[in-house]
């Protein structure tokens, strides 16, 4: 015969079987666009297909240059053949059912489970092959039971490893993508395999654990409830002097960590500060809240330590200092009097810069720079909140803020104006008690001047002409603001600033009991 009916008699099929080639190659690479995940897998299997076709010609060959159907080299370079060609279809074969039809259907198959299918679908072909070949497999089967008790004595390990992960798969325990501590470790399953399970680290580290330490062991997976979304509960501790009230620490710094959310910190349940043990020279506290993205242990950390400090200086509460420290600073009178006097030339020169205070003397404005108190920001937390009744005036030091408003009750919140480096604002809360009327952000780590209510009392019932100039200055900035959102032509500008002064005299005056 011919070598090309030498190759039909090996292939077994007659030139169907170069069609079938060429569908293989095509069905193959038209899975790999459909699954660019499976690329790898499907071009290896066209590999093998192509390395079949290699093999019929090796066994074509054989029998064209005069060996014998019935011979060992052709029988066993038949089956390889057939070998290779069979692993290649039942990969594509894999692709097909596991990642197509099945995930169609939304059925998805466990991967440890998808192994299991597909080390059986071997295993049939193998002993397929063996049988198609004339091999006698009744011996394998008659020793079948030696065999097993050999396999089963030195592969337990093994068989331990397989069905722990068999287990984990059938009965949900621990899925791809939960986070898990297992004895020093912590990390997110990255996959669960027939030996091992694999963790990667928040250090990005991959951590391969046998099976048979997470079903022996003690598993702990975090941030997992019954029909709650995955949480983990984070702890920062900070220490605080005696001789502050525990009250005022809590409420501080829970307000500040509350104000704004959080990137990454679950609203429900609420951030909380308590009071967690006492030491010998200081209360040690600590603020508990949920993280939602469990790889962003540190950095979400460092947020929370970054406002607790911001909002425990804001309330003049120093954190504790250690008390085997001992801190000597060379001080005097005349230096401390040095010092203040800096100080209240710096608070002056803002306040100068103020328009609202344009009308006090350079006494009143020295009184009023003794009463002013600081106040710190970090980026992203409120300063004030629409709504919220605070008598307070801010002179800001250093930063940047933005100014939102809430509209018609909503949750969203509109961008309406942006603050910068000797803007205040909050005088209408100081001036006339008005609730906020927006809320303003810190865009930028923010230093302010505060001044209250009680500071500016003081100045106004000695001099009570100055709420006349000050109701001036108030109605001008709103009726400027009413201005610009209405359209308003001059005359009707001059007409309202007239009325709206007469009405934010008589609202200081009975604010301040003038």
């Amino acid at each position: 015969m011919s070598f090309w009916q030498e190759l039909q008699t090996a292939a077994g099929v007659s030139g169907i079987y170069l069609w079938f080639t060429l569908f293989f190659i095509v069905f193959s690479f038209v899975l790999g666009s459909i699954f660019p995940n499976r690329r790898e897998r499907l071009r290896n299997a066209v590999l093998l297909f192509l390395c079949s076709l290699f093999g019929f010609f090796l066994a074509a060959s054989i029998l064209y240059y005069g060996g014998s159907k019935e011979g060992g080299t052709y029988r066993w370079t038949l089956w390889a053949t057939y070998l290779i060609a069979g692993t290649a279809i039942i990969s594509v074969a894999r692709v097909l059912i596991f990642d197509g039809i099945l995930h169609a259907l939304k059925l998805d198959i466990p991967r440890i489970i998808q192994e299991l299918i597909t080390a059986l679908a071997f295993i049939i072909l193998i002993i397929g092959l063996l049988s198609f070949i004339g091999f006698n497999l009744t011996g394998i089967f008659a020793t079948s039971a030696i065999l097993t008790a050999i396999i089963g004595f030195s592969l337990q390990d093994t068989l331990v490893n397989f069905m722990g992960g068999m287990s984990m798969e059938l009965d949900n325990t621990v899925n791809v993508g939960d986070w898990i501590r297992v004895d020093k470790y912590e990390g997110r399953v990255k996959e669960i395999r027939w030996r091992q399970t694999s963790i990667e680290t928040r250090d990005w580290d991959t951590v391969v654990i046998p099976n048979s330490m997470l079903i022996k062991g003690q598993v702990v997976i975090l941030g997992k409830r019954t029909n709650a979304p995955r949480q983990h509960r984070m702890w920062v501790y900070f220490n605080v002097d005696f001789r502050y009230s525990p009250t005022d620490v809590v409420d501080a710094v829970e307000n500040a960590l509350r104000a704004e959310p959080i990137t990454h910190v679950a609203q429900d349940p609420q951030i909380h500060c308590i009071v967690f043990e006492f030491k010998e020279s200081y209360i040690n506290y600590a603020v508990r809240y949920w993280l939602t993205d469990l790889a962003l242990t540190d950095p979400v950390n460092s947020v929370v330590r970054t406002r607790i400090f911001s909002a425990l200086k804001r309330a003049d509460i120093p954190l504790s200092i250690p008390a085997q420290s001992l801190f000597i600073t060379e001080d005097d009178a005349q230096h401390r009097a040095r010092k203040h006097e800096k100080e209240i030339a710096h608070r002056v020169e803002v306040l100068n810069n103020v328009e609202l205070f344009h009308t006090l003397t350079e006494k009143e404005k020295c009184e009023l720079a003794e009463r002013l108190s600081v106040a710190p920001f970090v980026r992203s937390e409120a300063m004030t909140r629409q709504g919220a009744e605070a008598h307070w005036l801010y002179v800001i030091t250093k930063g940047n803020a933005e100014v939102r408003v809430t509209v018609d009750g909503g949750g969203l919140s509109k961008h309406v104006a942006d603050l910068k480096t000797g803007d205040f604002f909050g005088e209408m809360g100081m001036m006339t008690g008005e609730k906020r009327a927006a809320t303003v952000i810190a865009a930028t780590e923010t230093e302010c001047y505060r001044i209250d209510k009680e500071a500016f009392q003081t100045i106004v019932r000695r001099r009570p002409e100055i709420a006349e100039d000050i109701s001036h200055v108030l109605a001008r900035r709103r009726v400027e603001l009413d201005a610009a959102r209405e359209g308003l032509n001059e005359e009707a500008k001059h007409q309202r600033v007239k009325k709206t002064q007469n009405d934010m005299l008589n609202r200081i005056r009975d604010f301040f009991t003038i």
